[in-house]
């Protein structure tokens, strides 16, 4: 990481360098027009010289520059890998702990269990399911007959008496609940 964070930096100066010199060219080259407009030819040839030079530097700093940009994406893309391969070794060791945990033989005997249990299960599903006898089945089936044939089927006895009379004193009961209910109802609305 620190090695990674002195590349950015020796990049960052490498282009601060480079504005530097771009702008010492452009006044240069500025520098160079009023020369010859002065007449002094053999000076401006000099600083154009110079300038030459120096745009070869700055050539030799855009390689520098882009081969620090590609050393830091590789150094950033190899701590990713290697975070990546740190999860696989940490899921491998959980892998290889539940392992140990629980062999073949354990889930073997886990899934021989329970099929032996599902099999206790439908045994006495089938104990409970078949409690009735023949004589049963055959009784329920003649009921079921005599059903949808429309046979007299013993029902209970209908009282023969006549229903009794409501006192009014009842009837008007309920609308004195009604009545006392009805402000508390409008409470509620408003």
């Amino acid at each position: 990481m620190a090695k990674c964070s002195q590349l950015k930096q020796q990049r960052d100066k490498l282009k601060q360098y480079q504005k530097r010199i771009t702008l010492q060219l452009e006044k240069e080259r500025l520098l160079a027009k009023q020369l010859l407009k002065d007449g002094r030819k053999e000076k401006a040839l000099l600083l154009l010289k110079k300038k030459r030079y120096q745009d070869q530097l700055l050539d030799k700093t855009d390689n520098l520059i882009s081969n620090l940009e590609h050393m830091v994406q590789d150094i950033e893309f190899m701590q990713i890998e290697m975070k990546v391969i740190e999860g696989l070794k940490a899921g491998n060791d959980c892998l290889e702990s539940m392992h140990q945990i629980m062999s073949i033989e354990d889930v073997e005997r886990i899934l021989d269990e329970t099929q032996e249990s599902i099999e206790y299960q439908r045994q006495i599903d089938e104990i409970l399911a078949g409690a009735l006898t023949q004589e049963d089945d055959d009784a329920v089936l003649a009921e079921l007959e005599a059903i949808t044939q429309g046979e007299d089927v013993a029902l209970p006895e209908v009282p023969s008496e006549p229903i009794p009379e409501v006192p009014e004193a009842a009837k008007a009961e309920p609308e004195r609940r009604e009545a006392k209910h009805k402000p508390d109802r409008e409470m509620l609305a408003a």
